[in-house]
């Protein structure tokens, strides 16, 4: 006897909420805080705050909560390209991500070095050792993201950036001293991770300072390129 056939049953496609959120999402989101701050509708522990959720968040839906007072997040915006964060017109792009991998071994980045926008920290039995001090910012927001498993992750900045952070550690050690910079132009740098076993500390290096600010940061303004050209 012939099987009686059944339509084949598809799964129901997700909202568009309910979709997991990208980096990119995450970064699109963090740009409008930044640039609300600098305008003045958010203050520096409002803007702390939102941060470090859009971080976390997972799904579009939990994105949007921290950008619905903002006019930003209303503006009609073009359909997303792969990488929509450009640096200044007339410098050279760094790379939008970078990974520090040290096994058993030890990692270092530092000295004269363009920093992308994203830069992923594994230290597994290592060290990692992420030195922003003699830096160039081309992206007003940086971020780090770390993993630390019976090894240590440090991060140093200059102490006119802003510096920012969200994470945990499991018999680790998890440690950020924010700090807000006096300009709300600086380049913000957010720092998240988890420790397991291990350390991942991010500080501001007392003395150093990014030399020509305005020269290295990306604006997002026709005004600020304006201005700073």
């Amino acid at each position: 006897m012939d099987l009686e056939k059944r339509p084949q049953q598809t799964a129901p496609a997700a909202e568009p909420a309910d979709l997991r959120a990208s980096d990119a999402d995450r970064d699109r989101t963090a740009d409008i805080l930044r640039e609300a701050m600098a305008e003045g509708r958010l203050t520096a522990e409002e803007h702390a705050d939102r941060i470090d959720g859009v971080y976390r968040a997972k799904t579009l839906a939990e994105l949007e909560p921290y950008v619905r007072d903002l006019p930003g997040a209303h503006q009609s915006r073009p359909a997303p390209a792969p990488h929509t964060d450009a640096p200044l017109p007339g410098t050279i792009p760094a790379e939008p991500d970078e990974n520090l991998v040290a096994v058993f071994s030890g990692a270092t980045r530092k000295g004269r070095w363009r920093v992308g926008r994203r830069t992923h920290a594994y230290a597994v039995f290592g060290s990692v050792e992420i030195d922003l001090t003699e830096a160039i910012f081309e992206y007003p927001q940086i971020v780090i993201k770390a993993w630390s498993v019976f090894g240590s992750v440090e991060v140093r900045v200059p102490e006119n950036v802003t510096l920012r952070g969200t994470g945990s550690g499991v018999c680790g050690n998890f440690e950020v001293d924010t700090q807000e910079a006096e300009d709300a132009q600086a380049p913000v740098v957010f720092v998240g991770g988890y420790a397991v076993f291990g350390s991942i500390e991010a500080k501001p290096r007392r003395g150093k300072l990014i030399a020509d600010l305005h020269k290295y940061v990306g604006r997002s303004t026709a005004k600020h390129l304006r201005k700073h050209l």
